[in-house]
């Protein structure tokens, strides 16, 4: 096997197996979960193993280190580059004890999850038969498997090994950084200053299939609705009655059905209500609202306040309130800073051997927050597919792919200036 290959199957194997999920409860702390400290702490002690420098693992769960560059250029002139990835897994799908599924030598049929002998069907996964001969990573189906981002994770340890143990690349200095808590928006609530993280451009490695660069991003704001009735004894309820619960089970009828996650695709926004809380007397609904387009974004949230104006009229007494909350913008809007960051990613792509494909992703990362505070970071691709699922699988060249595509990326830097 391909010493490149060997290691980063080997590496994802073992991240794979520290339970990370982060979780969503308020006032969680910082990282969310003690889980997370496991990966981080091991990355930590592995980046000293490797020789790098500048080793931080902050109080709030943020791991960084340098690897200083071995081009020559006069002070301040050599770019430095960081490469991210979070350590987080999804917390909504079982995530602790994964059994990962290792199939040498696919044979292109659909798969018997051994967990729980359910198929995961070629006809759901229109890619999956095209490795066929190739080895095919899936859950055993009780768990997720944490290709997001584990994959990444290996990805970057992977290719710092083979850069240490390779003099004779080409690279500008290197900046690595793992997050905790990114699946609940949090993976740059307590990144470093960039003033003093001083990164030229950054990568988060936390992407799909072979070949992407994603160079868009989803803007997104949490709409969070409160519905404020009156509460009476049931028996004595006529006329007096005003039920909070029927009233948001009323609202979320009146959702467009063309305007949902479900039914939209490509660069279509949406209104999605995540979770319904409360009773008779008091219910809250938070609604992701998400477009490419920030002034879309509004009028999506002027639609949800008309259909709340709608609901109070459909229910006297009922009183309606909303307050939006920012969660990060298209990173499209920030990365003409720097447009090296995607040109760059695309060249190394195809210096990879890959046909390069530049896309937006329908959500966001921890580049979507980082590029909007400043410091562009387009995403690239790790190779999992159907992540938060436990039907989540990867196929192993593709984060072999992954790993190659950043060496040839470094390489790209290295003759760059600032």
């Amino acid at each position: 096997m391909n010493p490149i290959i060997a290691e980063v199957l080997e590496r994802f194997l073992r991240y794979v197996k520290i339970h990370t999920a982060s979780s969503d409860e308020p006032d969680a702390g910082h990282p969310s979960t003690a889980c997370q400290w496991d990966l981080l702490r091991l990355l930590e002690e592995e980046l000293r193993d490797l020789g790098l420098s500048e080793i931080n693992l902050s109080d709030a769960g943020v791991l960084t280190a340098v690897l200083p560059a071995n081009v020559d250029g006069e002070a301040g002139s050599i770019p430095t580059i960081a490469y991210l990835a979070h350590v987080d897994t999804y917390p909504g799908t079982p995530g602790k004890d994964v059994k990962p599924n290792i199939i040498e030598n696919y044979d292109g049929l659909d798969i018997v999850l051994p967990g729980t002998g359910k198929l995961l069907r070629v006809a759901d996964n229109q890619d999956l038969a095209n490795y066929k001969g190739e080895t095919v990573i899936t859950t055993d189906g009780t768990t997720l498997l944490g290709a997001d981002d584990k994959a990444g994770v290996a990805a970057i340890m992977t290719l710092l090994s083979h850069l240490t143990t390779n003099a004779d690349i080409p690279r500008c200095r290197l900046k690595v950084a793992f997050t905790p808590d990114e699946e609940i928006g949090q993976g740059t609530a307590n990144f470093p200053p960039l003033d003093e993280f001083g990164a030229t451009a950054a990568y988060t490695i936390d992407g799909g299939p072979e070949g992407e660069v994603e160079n868009e991003t989803f803007s997104a704001d949490t709409a969070i609705v409160k519905l404020i009735g009156k509460d009476v004894h049931p028996g004595y309820a006529k006329n007096k009655m005003v039920s909070a619960v029927r009233a948001a089970a009323h609202l979320i009828d009146l959702l467009p059905r063309d305007a949902l996650p479900e039914s939209t695709e490509g660069m279509e926004g949406y209104l999605h209500p995540l979770q319904i809380n409360g009773d008779v007397n008091e219910v809250v609904v938070p609604f992701l609202v998400r477009d490419f387009e920030l002034a879309a974004l509004k009028d999506w949230e002027a639609r949800l306040e008309g259909l709340l104006r709608q609901t109070e009229e459909a229910f006297p007494g009922l009183r309606c309130e909303m307050t939006v909350q920012h969660s990060y913008k298209n990173m499209r809007y920030y990365l003409d800073k720097e447009p090296r960051a995607a040109t760059l990613a695309l060249e190394a792509v195809k210096r990879a051997g890959m046909v390069p494909v530049l896309q937006a992703i329908r959500g966001g990362t921890d580049g979507s927050r980082l590029s909007e505070m400043g410091l562009p970071t387009p995403n690239l691709f790790g190779g999992g597919r159907n992540f938060h699922s436990v039907e989540e699988w990867i196929p192993l060249s593709a984060m072999g792919k992954a790993v190659h595509m950043l060496i040839e990326l470094t390489r790209l830097w290295a003759s760059e200036k600032v």
